[in-house]
């Protein structure tokens, strides 16, 4: 077999085998395949798209080019939960504890963030003691003891998938829903789940922008994971706005568990909800989303998520005592408001934008090896369809050095649109992907 031959194939509108997908995919991981030629083959696909068995065997392929997790000592359904990433998002915060206090146990391998979006690692260490890194023993350990373990994705975890995004970033050929799909799904694959439950973002502060591009990706995504065997659903949400009111790591974390407290923001609370409740359902604790709404709340008004998060932190040498007492967790040292320069209704906030200030903040990469500040942020008080006054503050700098508040403060200032009339409120989730096809809501 012939790189050459493959290459020319996909250009001519072939699908390929998965003898082929395997010579490429195993050849560019070793180095036997030059950057050149893998790059010819990554325009071709872009170009020639890939059709559902190609994008599948693409997938397990850079699945199995490391390390593939073996969970089975872990009684029970294992449910992954992943999002295609937003400002603002600590969903794992809220779902977690809650689908574990329910029943169903929860092994999460999650990332560190890069750019705007935060990583869910990133935020855990933002409690004092929490540690990320476990080997698979303890880890496997953690779950059967507690339900629940949440740690740094291993280095070895689809090895493919990072050579050749690395790749993709530079050839202008990232954009292709084969290949993203793949990208995404290869990890979760990897990771050991029995079942997988997807939030694509969209909208401005998402990957995808427009509401018809998430809903293609959701299927691509849904479709993989249910033709390798992995029971999938995708639910496509909102991200025209940050999710919640605070963006930033320790900032996020004190929103989690005023959440957990029955005290957070109602978009946060919904799209936690609607998470777990499909959680529950691949992890036969519930029969209908509705049933499994009622017994996540329940697990909220009884504090009993509050507590399952409590045990999480202990079991991976966190100081629990933070989550009772959240002053406890690091503060910046300065906080400037942001003001509204006329009254009127928020029309639009570019999410991105806000994710942007708090990069400049120090919260987030530019790179994978920056150094991020874990207290500083940006926490919103108005959100699309809100009613502003002039002078009214529209959010709240949390900051420790005066240069990149006023920085943050110009964009934000920017990346809000006020209208003089009344705004809707955007929707927040807009249907479902599942097996059997899509329902717009």
């Amino acid at each position: 077999m012939r790189m050459y031959d493959i290459i020319k194939s996909k250009r001519d509108g072939h699908e390929l085998t998965d003898k082929e997908v395997d010579f490429f995919v195993e050849g560019y991981t070793r180095g036997e395949i030059p950057d050149y030629q893998a790059s010819a083959l990554l325009m071709a696909i872009y170009f020639q798209k890939m059709g559902k068995e190609e994008t599948s065997n693409l997938t397990m392929a850079m699945a199995r080019s490391g390390d593939m997790l073996d969970l089975s000592l872990i009684k029970g359904t294992k449910v992954d939960k992943h999002s295609t990433g937003g400002v603002g998002d600590k969903t794992t915060l809220v779902v977690a504890p809650l689908v574990a206090a329910a029943g169903v146990p929860v092994a999460k391998m999650s990332g560190r963030g890069l750019g705007h979006t935060g990583g869910t690692i990133d935020k855990l260490e933002g409690i004092p003691g929490f540690d990320v890194s476990m080997n698979i023993e303890e880890f496997i350990s953690n779950v059967n003891e507690t339900g629940i373990a949440i740690s740094a994705q291993t280095g070895n975890l689809a090895p493919a998938d990072k050579k050749l995004y690395a790749l993709r970033d530079v050839t202008a050929t990232v954009d292709n829903m084969s290949l993203i799909a793949s990208s995404v799904m290869s990890k979760k694959i990897a990771s050991g789940a029995d079942a997988i439950v997807l939030d694509v973002k969209t909208g401005s502060g998402a990957f995808m922008k427009d509401d018809e591009s998430a809903f293609e990706l959701a299927r691509e995504m849904v479709d993989i994971g249910n033709g390798v065997g992995r029971r999938t659903v995708a639910l496509v949400t909102d991200m025209s706005q940050p999710l919640g009111n605070a963006v930033g790591n320790v900032l996020e974390v004190i929103e989690a568990i005023e959440t957990l407290r029955g005290e957070g923001p109602q978009d946060l609370r919904e799209i936690s909800l609607a998470l777990g409740a499909q959680m529950l359902l691949f992890g036969g604790k519930a029969e209908s989303v509705e049933e499994g709404r009622y017994i996540l709340e329940e697990l909220i008004l009884s504090g009993k998520g509050l507590e399952k998060l409590k045990e999480l932190v202990e079991a991976q040498g966190g100081d629990a005592s933070c989550i009772d007492d959240t002053s406890k967790l690091k503060k910046a040292s300065i906080q400037i408001d942001v003001m509204s320069e006329k009254e009127g209704y928020v029309a639009s906030i570019q999410a991105d934008e806000i994710g942007r200030a708090a990069l400049v903040l120090g919260a987030g990469r530019e790179t994978k090896e920056s150094e991020i500040d874990l207290s500083v942020g940006v926490v919103v008080h108005k959100k699309i369809g809100d009613r502003i006054e002039k002078g009214e503050s529209l959010a709240t700098i949390h900051a420790n050095d005066m240069q990149s508040a006023e920085e943050a403060k110009q964009i934000i200032t920017a990346a809000y649109e006020i209208s003089g009339g009344i705004v809707e409120k955007p929707q927040l989730i807009k249907g479902i992907v599942t097996r059997e096809g899509t329902i717009m809501f």
